[in-house]
């Protein structure tokens, strides 16, 4: 009787360490695929966010993933679809695991539905945190300015572009909020015809807001203008060179080291006399 009764003991106690190590083992895969997920996530370059959002590691140390932002966006009053008088979907989206996002964080998709660039910005002040500064986005007036936002730049992909191909395309350009400031028309020749002309779509940088109308408007199966974070789609030209008419481009600069940058090369340590006279040197 007593062997009998011993037997479901011992059962049992193997079915429960059994059972233990398993869900340790979970819990340690677990930790793995969430680790890897948030490494991957964080660093996915082209995450645009919403205006007035803080540089990207400052932004993910300061949001609390309230959802207040998207929610202030979804209820916005120009949001209301004018034929149905029902609210359309917001801009901003509150990320998923399978958005190569931060988990939580408000982003936006321009080819999906772009930033309307709306004049009371709601979006920004509703923020509990200061993830999105409304000081990014207040003019010399102390007003909410629109035309302050910088959530990206648009890039032109000249070679998919059909204006850059001779069909005469404008809708990027007419679909900007700030036509002829942000983008602008170039009219140029076009050789291979010698009849018609290119209107080239030019982006301006120091006016495109990275609302992304132009994108959500582009005509071509995959958008030829894209909007992409400022520091994925230009260049650094680094401490040592600025532009003097540009106030913001001079305080960059404020705190860079000074360098001796002309003694480089044999040619730069020479005066102009030494080497102009001289044959070419390759």
């Amino acid at each position: 009787m007593s062997k009998e009764t011993k037997k479901p003991k011992i059962s049992e106690r193997r079915r429960f360490f059994t059972l233990l190590a398993q869900n340790a083992g979970l819990g340690v895969m677990g930790g793995l695929l969430w680790t890897g997920y948030a490494e991957k996530a964080k660093s996915a370059p082209l995450t645009l966010r919403p205006p007035a959002a803080l540089n990207e590691d400052d932004f993910l140390k300061t949001c609390i993933k309230c959802g207040l932002c998207s929610e202030a966006c979804y209820n916005r009053p120009s949001n209301i679809d004018k034929e149905t008088g029902k609210q359309r979907p917001a801009t901003l989206k509150m990320a998923k695991a399978q958005d190569d996002v931060t988990i939580g964080t408000p982003f936006f998709k321009p080819r999906d539905i772009p930033c309307y660039m709306c004049e009371d910005i709601p979006c920004v002040p509703v923020c509990p945190t200061g993830a999105l500064d409304p000081i990014l986005v207040t003019n010399d007036k102390h007003e909410l300015d629109p035309k302050m936002m910088d959530m990206g730049i648009a890039v032109v992909d000249t070679n998919s572009c059909i204006a850059y191909w001779g069909i005469q395309c404008d809708a990027c350009y007419r679909a900007c909020p700030l036509m002829d400031v942000a983008i602008s028309l170039e009219y140029d020749r076009n050789d291979r015809t010698g009849k018609h002309a290119f209107l080239k779509p030019i982006v301006h940088m120091t006016a495109c807001t990275g609302c992304g109308m132009c994108e959500q408007a582009c005509v071509t199966q995959k958008a030829a203008i894209f909007v992409q974070p400022r520091e994925v789609a230009l260049g650094r030209p680094g401490d040592h060179y600025v532009r003097g008419w540009d106030t913001k481009d001079q305080q960059r600069i404020q705190n860079r080291v000074d360098k001796d940058v002309t003694t480089h090369d044999k040619r730069s340590s020479q005066k102009a006399a030494d080497y102009l006279n001289t044959e070419v040197e390759y």
